[in-house]
């Protein structure tokens, strides 16, 4: 397990990220990440292969000529050693998406490394469900949230900007994802407390707000970002809620976003998911987002009994204390 603390100081390449987010704010720039099944239907269609602006850059992930851009960006870009060769011309490796007020950097398209950082439609209803939940439950001042698996952080900084003092830490295991978190985070104007782990074996203490958003499909490639393990995906998911509800203090919440794969008309996350929360003495609260999302993923092997994927959104909650 590897700490970076939140108050430590910024490197070369940080500063350069850092000022990567200002110079596109300070441009107006607004990206809506897709699916990545959406954004090769555009690329494919598009009437250039070169990007025009910076949307094609930040956002569609074309290769742009050097001498098209504003000197001071593309000495950006080589400060964060975050621009790479692609023909005879250059590219981005990060995209750059919209969360709000917010911008957040996450990976290039295609996401095919086995480090890459996601960051798409189902963060913006991760958000969505977080936004939903803290503004009928506001949390007290000075909970304690962890934001688990956090990827590029989304979850963590919309949170936080509900919950501003919060005592905030971000975990994932990947390393890359959070050095964008910390970053991303920054920019934001949010303190935290960054920690690389895959659990929470070592990070002691009980928790007011739980976290999670973690991958749901079963991939074959066993990709970090998108490998949810067995269960058609779901494992991961339940593996993370059996660590997060003996954390949970008093009166705490573990919000989990994540898809669940349908068979025979039975949802056996959420079956799992119930049995855990009886046994825990916690209440469950869970719904369908969507009923049917990634169909494709329907054509392979891993899902040849399975119906539909659906998402869903459980809300584990710990009895407060009568006492």
């Amino acid at each position: 397990m590897v700490h970076l603390s939140g108050e430590a100081g910024t490197s070369d390449k940080e500063a350069a990220l850092l000022d990567l987010i200002t110079f596109l704010k300070a441009g107006d720039y607004h990206f809506v990440t897709p699916t990545p099944a959406t954004h090769a239907r555009v690329l494919a269609r598009a009437s250039h292969s070169r990007a025009q602006d910076l949307r094609d850059i930040f956002g569609w992930s074309l290769p742009f000529d050097p001498q098209q851009i504003d000197p001071l960006l593309l000495r950006i870009l080589r400060d964060a050693d975050m621009v790479e060769q692609q023909g005879d011309g250059l590219k981005s490796r990060l995209r750059v998406s919209s969360l709000g007020d917010d911008l957040i950097l996450h990976s290039a398209y295609p996401t095919d490394g086995q480090d890459a950082v996601f960051f798409g439609p189902d963060s913006y209803r991760f958000a969505r469900l977080i936004r939903q939940q803290l503004s009928n439950h506001p949390q007290r001042a000075g909970a304690r949230l962890i934001d688990i698996g956090t990827g590029a952080g989304a979850g963590a900084i919309v949170a936080a900007h509900l919950c501003p003092s919060a005592d905030i830490v971000m975990t994932d295991i990947n390393p890359f994802a959070l050095h964008l978190a910390r970053i991303n985070a920054r920019a934001a104007g949010v303190d935290a407390h960054f920690v690389q782990t895959g659990d929470l074996a070592e990070i002691g203490g009980e928790f007011d707000l739980l976290l999670a958003n973690p991958p749901y499909i079963a991939d074959s490639a066993g990709r970090a970002y998108r490998d949810g393990g067995g269960m058609h995906g779901g494992k991961l998911s339940l593996d993370m809620a059996r660590q997060a509800i003996p954390r949970l203090a008093a009166g705490g919440r573990f919000i989990l976003y994540t898809g669940s794969a349908i068979v025979d008309g039975r949802d056996k996350l959420r079956e799992r998911l119930a049995d855990l929360a009886q046994q825990q003495q916690c209440l469950l609260h869970y719904e369908e987002i969507d009923p049917d999302v990634f169909g494709e993923e329907l054509d392979s092997d891993a899902y040849a009994d399975v119906e539909r994927i659906a998402v869903v959104a459980a809300v584990i909650e710990r009895r407060a204390s009568l006492s």
